[in-house]
């Protein structure tokens, strides 16, 4: 009767897995989409097989490793995309929870405890983190949704398009510095998480997720090519010049840093 009960368990928290993997993953693939990114280009940032992500989107648990590593595998998926990976995958549940079962069984008196109790208890615990869940889940969705339905406001010097939010925008910048023979410089002041591709003369320098506070600069002879994923996070400093927005919170813009 133990085993079967046991069993019986087992099977519901697999069953529960399952669940929350085919919500998680089709919201990241969701966001994944907005932001125009290829399944491999979040492999490159998170440095998980493209395989792996395909199935933590399409909610399958079979080509996965243990819980605990899908957990991880999830929490850089998150990262990459901009979201706090930690607290995203918090809710995943994992094979932790058998372990924590024959630690507080063998804590207990035997008097005292019973295995209904145990599995009353985990029973509790998982319908609090399905809860969970979709709270954070709603939450998010909500904080990716805003930035992104925002009018232009009097105070910015052009509108961003509106035909196409998930478009690549691209702008040509000339050097306008009093000396055109100085090479292009370009600084980067990151004010929230985003993802950044860097192209240098014809040549990627950099392309990962830059967190909030990094402060980065490069310089060439020709032109700089600067890609962000949450263009308003990004502060760019063209030849010493002050410092602007690179564009509109939560959008996707490739801007090219030329001299004549």
């Amino acid at each position: 009767m133990k085993t079967n009960k046991r069993e019986d368990l087992g099977s519901y928290l697999e069953e529960q897995r399952a669940k929350k993997l085919a919500e998680m993953g089709d919201y990241l693939r969701h966001l994944r989409e907005e932001q125009a990114l290829s399944l491999d280009d979040v492999a490159s940032i998170t440095k998980v097989p493209a395989r792996m992500l395909n199935a933590i989107e399409e909610g399958k648990l079979e080509p996965l490793p243990e819980p605990v590593y899908t957990k991880g595998f999830i929490k850089r998926y998150a990262d990459a995309l901009g979201l706090n990976g930690s607290e995203f995958a918090s809710v995943f549940p994992t094979a932790q929870v058998f372990s924590a079962k024959r630690q507080f069984w063998g804590e207990l008196p035997a008097a005292q405890l019973k295995p209904i109790h145990l599995y009353l208890f985990y029973l509790v615990v998982i319908i609090l983190a399905v809860t969970g869940l979709s709270q954070m889940v709603d939450r998010s969705a909500q904080q990716a949704v805003t930035p992104t339905s925002e009018k232009p406001t009097a105070s910015k010097k052009s509108p961003q398009p509106t035909s196409d939010k998930n478009q690549d925008q691209v702008a040509l910048v000339s050097m306008n510095s009093k000396n055109s023979s100085e090479p292009v410089r370009v600084g980067l002041n990151v004010t929230s998480d985003s993802w950044v591709r860097v192209v240098v003369d014809g040549k990627k320098e950099f392309e990962g997720t830059l967190s909030q506070g990094t402060q980065r600069t490069w310089t060439a002879k020709q032109e700089i090519v600067l890609r962000a994923g949450n263009a308003g996070g990004v502060m760019v400093a063209y030849n010493d010049e002050q410092a602007k927005k690179l564009g509109t919170p939560g959008t996707i813009k490739q801007v090219t840093f030329k001299a004549n």
